[in-house]
């Protein structure tokens, strides 16, 4: 892995049947989202303010 490759990780709110893993790498600044099936597929990059404040909601959610 080269120096400004992202560290992938499966996110602890993926899917524990595994046929649903979302992966995350972080920065000081931004979250990076993918799909595990497809790891040569784009991405979303979110601020990591934002993604924050998502996961508040969803801790937050019945």
């Amino acid at each position: 892995m080269s120096p400004t490759e992202p560290s992938w990780f499966k996110s602890s709110y993926s899917g524990s049947q595994g046929d649903d893993c979302v992966e995350i790498a972080t920065t000081p600044t931004t979250i990076r989202i993918r799909d595990s099936k497809n790891i040569t597929g784009p991405h979303l990059t979110v601020p990591a303010d934002a993604w924050a404040a998502f996961l508040a909601v969803v801790d937050r959610a019945p």
